[in-house]
């Protein structure tokens, strides 16, 4: 079943808070440990179940043809390859019978190891190894045990119900297969797989997408007969022979890829929970970023409305990184929505600070405009941050704010080194946005006259000569001769 994150709609939720009935995405969770499905929830701070891919994965229907290529990659290849072509070079002896025996075991093994692996989350095929190393080899003598039990199963409802009951057992046998081999390759349990009221309960949970899959999986069986039958009607026995087993594992491998697929795709309706495993190396060290995790509580405060534990989150965070730019940020946002002009007033050096380092033009003249209004009289009293903030408007094209902003600059900061660069701007204002050649040439003289000692003095003449012209003042032009 399908769920949606609480707060991110459209976007599917992998973890679950029973105590509060809320599903969580992974941008609410960054700090969950996905390996271990362990993660507390924001609100109760109690644990909570991992819902895994169960909310996102695609329906089986909608990838026939990823089922179809499966077999295909390298690693089934290599192990269908050696479990057909070896035996045709085998010695006809009991030597070649045993090794027929022991590579249609390692066959076997792999295709259960298909389920388990896909249930994981793998949908690539496991590797070559798995089918000639290790243990399970035992699935073989256990699904033996299970077409005995069905068989017998059978055989004891003809003895007790005649014909009718016989065939209602066997219909139902044939119908619980698919479900009994998904439960058998997961639990490695012959009385789990052969358990009527287990099976039944099974198929109940996965709904009508079962009989959806065993109709597939019939027209699997079909294909796979007929392009058997047609191999060994229509080509040479040494040639039929490994080309009907080459047929026979690969649509094996599909239908019990199909299977294992079935399960990831329940795996919530199953009571278990996976996760695609395939490209996901090193993304836990980026979920346990704290800096993450507060980001996530904050967007989820939001949403919920909680505006004063938001506010008070932030103002915590400023107290222990006092210049962080994504906090300072995100108050000037919280703290102009709610037009909350004593936080803004409280805060306002850092703001217009963070402002004039994104060249916030507007912003500034807003904020500006929002303290003005609250204090008449109000002025920034930081020289080098009002330099800053008057060159933002003058880029944004807001000169009259700029020239309000760098009023009396030299009564205000005396003797500051920040005079000639605060002085040139307006004259910059004044001319090239207002076409103002005489005050900015007057503001330019008194640069020249006051400002001997700052580095810029020498550029003033240059600076004179382009307001006499009244050309744009740009300054001097830049050079890159190099001197003898």
């Amino acid at each position: 079943m399908k769920h949606d994150c609480h707060y991110h709609p459209g976007e599917s939720a992998k973890w679950h808070c029973g105590e509060c009935q809320i599903h969580y995405c992974n941008r609410c969770m960054p700090d969950a440990d996905t390996r271990q499905r362990r993660a507390l929830c924001p609100h109760c701070s109690k644990a909570m179940r991992y819902l895994g891919a169960a909310t996102e994965v695609i329906p089986f229907w909608q990838r026939l043809g990823a089922f179809f290529r499966y077999p295909f990659h390298t690693d089934p290849l290599i192990v269908i390859a050696i479990c057909t072509l070896v035996p045709v070079v085998a010695p006809a002896n009991l030597i070649g019978i045993v090794i027929w025996l022991l590579l249609a075991l390692a066959l076997f093994k792999y295709t259960y190891a298909v389920i388990n692996h896909t249930a994981e989350g793998h949908l690539k095929p496991p590797a070559v190894s798995v089918a000639f190393t290790g243990s399970g080899f035992n699935i073989v003598v256990l699904q033996l045990l299970v077409f005995v039990l069905m068989g017998g199963l059978v055989g004891t409802a003809a003895m007790l119900g005649g014909s009718i009951l016989m065939l209602l057992a066997l219909a139902f046998v044939v119908l619980a297969l698919p479900a009994s081999i998904m439960v058998l390759a997961m639990e490695r349990s012959v009385g789990a797989a052969v358990n009527p009221m287990n099976l039944a309960l099974l198929i109940s949970r996965i709904g009508t997408p079962y009989f959806l899959l065993y109709g597939y999986l019939i027209l699997l069986t079909l294909a796979s007969g007929a392009a058997q039958d047609f191999a060994v009607n229509h080509f040479p026995m040494w040639v039929a022979q490994p080309l009907a087993g080459f047929l026979n594992s690969t649509f094996t491998l599909i239908l019990f890829h199909m299977l294992g697929y079935l399960l990831f795709q329940y795996q919530e309706e199953l009571g278990f929970a996976s996760d695609i495993q395939d490209d996901i190396a090193d993304q836990d060290t980026h979920q346990r970023d704290r800096t993450s995790r507060f980001d996530a509580d904050i967007d989820m405060n939001l949403k919920d409305g909680n505006y004063d534990r938001v506010m008070g989150m932030l103002k915590e965070a400023l107290k222990r990184d006092r210049d962080n730019p994504v906090r300072i940020g995100q108050l000037y946002q919280l703290t102009t929505a709610r037009q909350d002009v004593e936080e803004l007033y409280r805060y306002h050096p850092r703001m217009l600070g963070w402002l004039a380092d994104h060249n916030d033009g507007e912003g500034i003249a807003g904020l500006l405009k929002t303290l003005q209004q609250a204090e008449p009289d109000f002025k920034v009293e930081d020289p080098e941050l009002t330099v800053r903030c008057a060159r933002s408007l003058y880029n944004k094209n807001l000169f009259k704010p700029a020239l309000r902003l760098l009023q009396d600059f030299h009564k205000r900061f005396p003797d500051n080194e920040q005079l000639l660069p605060a002085y040139l701007l307006v004259a910059q204002t004044l001319a090239n946005g207002l076409s103002q050649w005489e005050k900015a040439t007057a503001y330019l003289t008194f640069i020249q006259k006051n400002c001997e000692s700052h580095p810029q003095h020498d550029q003033m003449t240059t600076y004179l000569e382009q307001a006499r012209n009244k050309e744009p003042l740009k300054g001097p032009k830049a050079t890159f001769s190099v001197q003898d």
